[in-house]
């Protein structure tokens, strides 16, 4: 006989904006539950019509997660992974689409044996068919799950309705409701306004949902007077009630919501063993946050340097390096577009004075050339560096052009008719007609040549990292490449594509893949690791 043990899910909702905050308390929760020696799962709901996050623009959706199961997800399974220190998966991340989708086709194929097909109960059933598939093909104790927009709008109704009828299918204390909303602070009298959280508790309870634990968002600490109103008009203790404000380091909010008693409150609602929590490693590297020894700078160059969202995981590995390594990483966003106009003549001179650089990610012809020149600029001075997939591609157009000397060198992702395509189509791509999930995506395994700074840094021959692209290095151009000094310290296992390329007597390093994607808190990333570790070692000799 099989023992099935019963799961226990904490639904967190949003009110009053999105862009809150969600992911992160999503995380801080799971965290609180995960040191008391309980398994969490971390789900995020996206009530858009996108199937996937593939397709959209960074500025308006932010980065693209991708999972090691070459799934494209929203970039708060990023933040799940990094505090909860875990892989997900495709399954991780649910979207109207990807319910929709499958409801249709089911109809579609007769399954519903000639019912007319409704929200309550087809959709509702799917959404919560999916999120129990999560909790049992696992073996987690407690599954987080994040309804992301906000409470009032209509694309989350069919998700907040399929959470109110877990509640009453559940064992009560298997479910629990936390409601995350703004409180916002008006700039000229500095009180701090309850009133648009209370409306949108109103409009969660007018669904049927009445809110466990609240958590106040705010720019600074609520006053005992705003969490006094919260809790009336909520209709909950005020000791249910949470404030999560503005903290540079969003890797102590945990510790935050620790010391407000959330972890106990979880514990005691869920009727849970209450274990001691074990914080110890966990907090050793905030302290090394909150007390750096070194100080570097990097240039980040790319073209959706205005909104940092679109680069969270680059972000996210330089500062978990830089808690291992007790560094404060000061980065200096370059916008690769003004970069390529040549008109201020300051953006070389903030490069040239950084401790390192970056050439980001991105696709398109916008800012290329801005990369390219960035790379030159770079390379020929010797500035340590890593070039994250497109900008390892346009690095490596830079060096055909200027060391090859391949006049007009390109990717024909840029220019289609260049002469020299040193960067080309990956030959499974050519016949791609549908855009979203198509991309090389996810892990793949990469063999590293033994003596290469590759090797030193992640020091195995075979390693796993991430990836989403379509491009690759163009194998007609190899032998000119390394005869000019080029070397190719790492090629993919499966079909030897060219990942890892470098140059010797500098930190110089440009990989295809992402490992920024596999950076997590308690694990930092090798190559951002590496990368941290040699501007500190380059400043403490510029001082001898």
């Amino acid at each position: 006989m099989v023992i099935i043990k019963m799961k226990k899910y904490i639904f967190v909702t949003g009110g009053v904006l999105s862009s809150v905050g969600k992911g992160v308390i999503v995380a801080s929760i799971g965290k609180m539950l995960q040191v008391r020696g309980y398994k969490v799962d971390a789900i995020k709901i996206d009530p858009y019509l996108n199937v996937d996050s593939g397709t959209m623009n960074p500025y308006v959706h932010g980065e693209v997660f991708v999972t090691e199961d070459n799934s494209e997800t929203d970039m708060d399974i990023g933040h799940y992974e990094r505090f909860l220190n875990k892989d997900l998966t495709k399954d991780h991340n649910i979207t109207t689409g990807q319910i929709y989708l499958e409801v249709i086709t089911k109809e579609r194929r007769g399954d519903f044996l000639g019912e007319c097909v409704q929200i309550i109960p087809h959709v509702t059933d799917e959404i919560k068919k999916r999120i129990r598939k999560v909790a049992y093909s696992s073996d987690s104790d407690i599954i987080v799950v994040e309804i992301g927009g906000t409470v009032g709008d209509i694309e989350s109704l069919p998700f907040l309705e399929a959470a109110r009828q877990m509640r009453l299918e559940e064992p009560f204390t298997n479910v629990i409701f936390v409601h995350v909303a703004l409180v916002p602070t008006l700039s000229v009298t500095g009180e701090q306004k309850t009133k648009p959280l209370q409306h949108s508790i109103n409009e969660l309870r007018r669904i049927g949902i009445q809110p466990d634990i609240i958590v106040a968002r705010s720019i600074k600490p609520i006053n005992p007077e705003a969490r006094k109103k919260i809790a009336l008009f909520g209709n909950i203790r005020e000791e249910f009630v949470f404030n999560s404000y503005d903290v540079e380091n969003i890797y102590k909010l945990p510790l935050i919501l620790e010391e407000q008693g959330m972890g106990e409150l979880l514990i005691k609602l869920l009727n849970l063993q209450n274990n001691e929590p074990k914080w110890d490693e966990w907090k050793q590297l905030m302290l090394n946050a909150d007390n750096p020894q070194y100080f570097v700078s990097v240039a980040m160059i790319g073209k959706y340097s205005k909104l940092k969202d679109s680069y969270v995981s680059i972000n996210e590995a330089l500062r978990i390096a830089g808690f291992w390594l007790r560094t404060k990483v000061n980065q200096i966003w370059i916008d690769a577009e003004e970069l390529e106009r040549k008109e201020n003549t300051k953006i070389i001179d903030e490069i040239l004075s950084c401790d390192g650089a970056i050439i980001l990610p991105g696709f398109g012809k916008r800012g290329a050339e801005g990369k390219i020149l960035a790379a030159q600029i770079i390379r020929e001075n010797k500035i340590p560096m890593l070039g994250i997939c497109f900008g390892f591609q346009l690095a490596i157009v830079e060096f055909a052009r200027n060391v090859c000397q391949l006049d007009g060198a390109n990717s024909t992702e840029v220019d289609p008719y260049t002469k020299y395509p040193v960067i080309d189509l990956l030959p499974d791509q050519k016949n791609i007609e549908m855009k979203g999930g198509t991309m090389r995506l996810g892990a793949y395994e990469i063999r590293i040549m033994k003596g290469t700074l590759a090797y030193e840094i992640y020091k195995k021959e075979i390693i796993r990292e991430r990836h989403r692209h379509r491009y690759e290095v163009n194998p007609k151009f190899y032998d000119i490449l390394q005869e000019k000094g080029l070397i190719f310290s790492g090629y993919s296992l499966k079909d030897n594509l060219v990942e890892i390329a470098e140059i010797k007597g500098q930190f110089y390093f440009l990989t295809q893949a992402h490992p920024e994607f596999k950076a997590k808190v308690l694990n930092p990333s090798p190559p951002y690791y590496a990368f941290i570790k040699r501007l500190i070692e380059n400043k403490l000799n510029r001082r001898k």
